[in-house]
């Protein structure tokens, strides 16, 4: 082993999806097409597959926090992807390891709902996210739903958006990255709200696809894998949206299970990226 060469490591923690399309698998497939290595905490054990999530198990707090404490120890992150986070006891323990932390991107996708219409986060959950978890996110990725939630507001136009995203920012993280996929039109239109204040809007064409399962999940992955390749916040979610696009379009017509299909994570994988060892630190 040269011990002067490591990789670029995220943490993805998040729950797990047998089908492969999102959580955890899709965390991993993601980081690793990118040239990162990718470390994994796991947080709930859904049984679902292509059609939807069938139930949803819990993990314990306590195991949550010793998964998290053995990698941090050992394989220290350069960013960190934070999924679904379903309980107000596991918001709470994470909360306490992270506290320590502060200075590694922090890209939080608040999953709430699953694409089934599944209840994948209790309601004390979501208040204990945005009391403890907001103020150590630098990056927040809602879809519409979830911020329909988290602004109290619906959300159904461009002006509905801009307000919206404005309303969570100030509900204490440094920048929000809000994903309009679901208003209607030809267009999909995301808007990041800067931690300078300043806006940006990100436009494409819409994908026909039934196969659009994990696309949350890949897209805040991916933000990390760019964030711990040293690419600042805006060229990090400038490059992930277009890897996610093109994961959309070069899976689009490929029949995987009976119900929503997922992306094409390894369209054109990158071999995994070597960096120079930081100093003192032999453990990844």
């Amino acid at each position: 082993m040269d011990a002067e060469q490591q990789y670029h490591t995220v943490l993805a923690i998040a729950g797990f999806d047998g089908s492969g399309g999102a959580g955890i698998p899709a965390d991993i497939k993601t980081i690793s097409a990118l040239g990162c290595y990718a470390t994994s905490v796991l947080t709930a054990l859904p049984v679902q597959n292509t059609l939807g999530v069938q139930a949803l198990h819990a993990i314990p707090p306590e195991v949550v926090v010793k998964q998290l404490d053995a990698l941090l120890t050992d394989i220290p992150p350069q960013a960190i992807k934070m999924g679904m986070v379903h309980t107000k006891a596991i918001v709470s323990a994470l909360t306490k390891r992270l506290e320590a932390h502060t200075k590694v991107s922090l890209v939080l996708d608040p999953v709430m709902v699953s694409s089934s219409g599944h209840q994948l986060m209790e309601k004390s959950a979501i208040q204990a996210m945005i009391t403890k978890l907001f103020p150590l996110t630098h990056i927040l990725t809602p879809n519409l739903d979830e911020a329909s939630l988290l602004a109290k507001m619906p959300i159904k136009t461009i002006d509905d958006m801009l307000q919206a995203g404005q309303k969570i920012k100030d509900l204490g993280c440094q920048s929000v990255l809000l994903k309009g996929g679901h208003l209607k039109g030809n267009t999909l239109t995301t808007i990041y709200f800067a931690s300078d204040g300043q806006q940006h809007t990100y436009s494409f064409p819409k994908i026909e696809t039934p196969n659009a399962h994990g696309t949350g999940c890949t897209l805040s992955s991916a933000i990390a894998a760019y964030l711990a390749r040293g690419e600042n916040e805006l060229s990090a979610i400038t490059k992930a949206q277009h890897y996610v696009y093109q994961a959309l379009l070069q899976g689009k017509d490929v029949a995987i299970g009976k119900g929503k299909g997922p992306l094409n994570h390894f369209f054109d994988p990158e071999k995994t990226i070597k960096r120079k060892a930081e100093s003192g630190k032999q453990g990844n």
